[in-house]
This record gives C-alpha cells, sequence and structure tokens, in this order.
C-alpha cells in the first residue's frame, strides 16, 4: 500500500520527490495469534530528491517534531 501511494503521487503530481512513511495497528497481531495490543507497524518508501539521506533526514526530523 505504501509503494501504490508512493506511485500515485508520483505519477499524478510528478514532483521533484515523494517520500511516504504509514504507521498503523495490525489488527492480525492484536487480535489473534500473539495478541500484542499495541503493536505498530511502519513502512515507508520514497524516490527523486529523498534519495539523498540528507534530505531525508531533514524530512523526518520535520514530522517527528512534537
Amino acid at each position: 500500500m505504501t509503494t501504490q501511494i508512493k506511485e500515485c503521487i508520483q505519477n499524478t503530481l510528478n514532483p521533484m520527490g515523494v517520500m511516504v512513511i504509514i504507521e498503523a495497528q495490525h489488527l492480525c497481531m492484536q487480535m489473534r495469534g500473539v495478541q500484542k495490543q499495541h503493536s505498530i507497524t511502519t513502512t515507508s518508501d520514497f524516490t527523486g530528491v529523498f534519495e539523498q539521506a540528507k534530505t531525508r533526514e531533514e524530512f523526518m526530523n520535520l514530522i517527528n517534531r512534537k
């Protein structure tokens, strides 16, 4: 899903770069099997200018401010 969102934004808007980060609760982990109630899954994908570590790090610092 993360890659599909990135590709849709890239193909539709054609920006210099796209970075998508998804943080979600994994219901399979919460409701059956190991039953970890606060289990969170994080995925990311990026393209363009975000392939440069410095740009990616700057973006991550901006979204991690609380």
